[in-house]
């Protein structure tokens, strides 16, 4: 492992952990702020739109400042931000604490993309990415778990303790092992958002909020799924969702093989079909527990095999703009976030079973590997294998 790119999984991990841990801590949090537990869901929505914001003004505002300078400032943030959630004494102060943090979430991400990318050996870009988003999946398999326990059974604050303290970490690893890097020539204001201006850039848009929406159309209402349909007891959920934390990691380091070995447009294409494939399954098969587990597994691994391929689409697509766009994607991510979550509610709302949102799942990674079909056709990308490239056919 490379030492310059430990900092960016740090501050994966450090996102990962900050994104995810409130779920599990809603009770704790609604009971000790004195709210009800859709109200302290706002606080899940509030860290959403810090990334929306954030991602794409930090990047504009940051735009002439050096990689490395620009990536300590954004660790500062995380470490910062996540800390006044320790102190944050009344539920306003608190959503007021999760907007800020996650501000600096898409900017890290978008720089940290371009920046593995740019120390990778050639060839092997999007598996750089992919150990940078290591640290977001390993969040999932021990960061979370281990921060919804402590919650539960010492307080809530103690887990934004935890937190506070890897991104102190994540700050100092940064400023040891990041090379200082020079700054690309990113042009003026303008040059930057002229990206926006092309239709390759709300096709790459459209394909990770609605494509990798599906994700969330499924795990959104995984608890239910597991209990009502498979049959499990809701103790067992927390293990079943670690299960779940080792497929987004295979997934994550399988899709940055794929993408390096077949080019990215393609490599989004089949990682989206695969997931449409999955969550077909989960609609059919959920209702028996061992294949359920398989399932769970196999879920997590095809949707997190999607992230390497579309960044290193992003950072292909987008000369002289790729931070701006790299970290609008992550805001995309965000999106499809919340699309998949309230669309994948509406057939329960009209009475349908709680694997019915995995076919909504289908329908969203389905259109997401049109629209990149759609891509591709516009830009012609060669056929790559293991770093050769040939010409299409």
């Amino acid at each position: 492992m490379k030492l310059n790119l430990l900092p960016l999984a740090l501050g994966g991990l450090t996102i990962g952990i900050t994104e995810f841990v409130v779920m599990g801590l809603l009770p704790d949090i609604a009971s000790d702020l004195n709210v009800s537990i859709p109200q302290a869901g706002h606080l899940i929505a509030a860290y959403a739109l810090g990334v929306v914001v954030g991602a794409p003004l930090l990047v504009i505002a940051g735009r002439n400042v050096p990689p490395k300078k620009m990536l300590l400032w954004l660790a500062v943030m995380l470490a910062v931000f996540n800390a006044t959630s320790i102190f944050a004494p009344d539920y306003d102060l608190m959503l007021a604490s999760r907007f800020l943090s996650g501000l600096p979430h898409g900017a890290f991400f978008g720089v940290g993309a371009v920046v593995a990318s740019r120390l990778a050996e050639k060839g092997k870009e999007a598996r750089s990415i992919a150990f940078m988003f290591s640290g977001l999946t390993f969040a999932n398999v021990v960061g979370v778990p281990l921060g919804t326990f402590v919650g539960h059974n010492l307080h809530w604050r103690y887990t934004f303790v935890i937190i506070a303290i890897i991104g102190v970490i994540t700050v100092l690893s940064m400023w040891r092992f990041m090379p200082n890097l020079q700054k690309q020539d990113s042009g003026n204001l303008v040059t930057q958002l002229k990206f926006f201006s092309r239709i390759e850039a709300w096709l790459l848009i459209f394909i990770t909020a609605i494509g990798f929406g599906g994700l969330f159309s499924w795990i959104s209402y995984i608890a239910p799924l597991l209990t009502e349909v498979s049959g499990f007891a809701a103790e067992q959920v927390p293990y079943l969702l670690v299960v779940a934390g080792l497929g987004m990691v295979a997934g994550n380091f399988a899709g940055g093989r794929i993408s390096d070995a077949m080019g990215p447009s393609r490599a989004v294409i089949a990682t989206l079909l695969l997931v449409a494939s999955v969550l077909t399954a989960d609609y059919f098969l959920s209702g028996n527990k061992i294949v359920s587990i398989a399932l769970v597994f196999l879920t997590g691994c095809a949707a997190f095999s999607v992230v390497a391929p579309i960044n290193m689409l992003v950072i292909g697509t987008a000369k002289g703009s790729e931070m701006i766009a790299s970290a609008t994607i992550q805001a995309s991510f965000n999106i499809g976030n919340a699309l998949g979550a309230y669309l994948g509610g509406l057939p329960l709302l009209m009475g349908f079973g709680y694997e019915s949102p995995n076919l909504v799942g289908v329908g969203m990674a389905l259109i997401g590997a049109v629209i990149a079909l759609v891509f591709l056709k516009i830009n012609k990308e060669p056929i790559v294998f293991s770093g050769h490239a040939s010409g299409m056919h």
